[in-house]
């Protein structure tokens, strides 16, 4: 299986980001070293060794990552404790070797002793992707066992395309729930007491589906 979604995933194109590097290897060699010797201008992903090229987010994506993380946010910040949400872009290490570092759109961290000076170190709680063309094959399979192999408890991946919202939870379910934009979704690891309302947010932002 893991052997399948590789070879979907294309490992072995050269991602323009390689191009800085001075030292070219294989795609599968790359390693943390690589990653961090990209310049910070150039967005790109390590994940198994494969580097890949990270397109800059549309006006969708943008706004839809805006909206949730204040829900998020702002849950958080009234509730209290010690759960720290981020958003992209920032590195998270996600395995113990050196060879996988991803940026998602969107993280919650409850344990504060994972934060970095440079990023995250292990899995985050709660992790949300957002859909492109360009990310939908990885993110939906590749980076989808990726952050349950590493622990991530709760997992959403929204599709602005087609208005969607699929949530894994990964301590309870194997079945993902899916949800449209015109409902609330409640965060697992808050036990359903926050709620994102993507009704609400598409309310707001449906005037740039008149534009993509």
């Amino acid at each position: 299986m893991k052997k399948d979604v590789e070879n979907m995933m294309q490992p072995d194109r050269v991602a323009e980001a390689v191009t800085y590097l001075a030292e070219k290897k294989k795609q599968g060699e790359y390693t943390i070293s690589d990653y961090y010797a990209i310049p910070e201008d150039v967005r790109a992903e390590l994940i198994d060794g494969v580097i890949y090229d990270m397109a800059p987010p549309l006006s969708v994506h943008q706004l839809l990552s805006a909206k949730i993380h204040g829900y998020l946010a702002r849950y958080i910040e009234k509730k209290g404790g010690s759960c720290i949400p981020f958003f992209a872009p920032i590195g998270v290490q996600l395995d113990k070797d050196d060879k996988t570092i991803v940026e998602p759109d969107i993280l919650i961290v409850c344990d504060r002793n994972q934060i970095t000076r440079r990023g995250i170190y292990g899995a985050p709680d709660f992790v949300i992707e957002i859909l492109s063309e360009s990310t939908k094959k990885k993110d939906s399979y590749l980076k989808l066992m990726k952050y349950q192999n590493a622990g991530v408890r709760e997992y959403w991946l929204v599709d602005p395309e087609k208005k969607k919202v699929i949530v894994y939870d990964f301590e309870q379910e194997e079945i993902p729930k899916i949800y449209g934009f015109d409902t609330q979704v409640p965060v697992g690891i808050f036990g359903g007491e926050c709620k994102v309302d993507f009704a609400e947010i598409y309310e707001e932002i449906r005037f740039i589906y008149k534009i993509i």
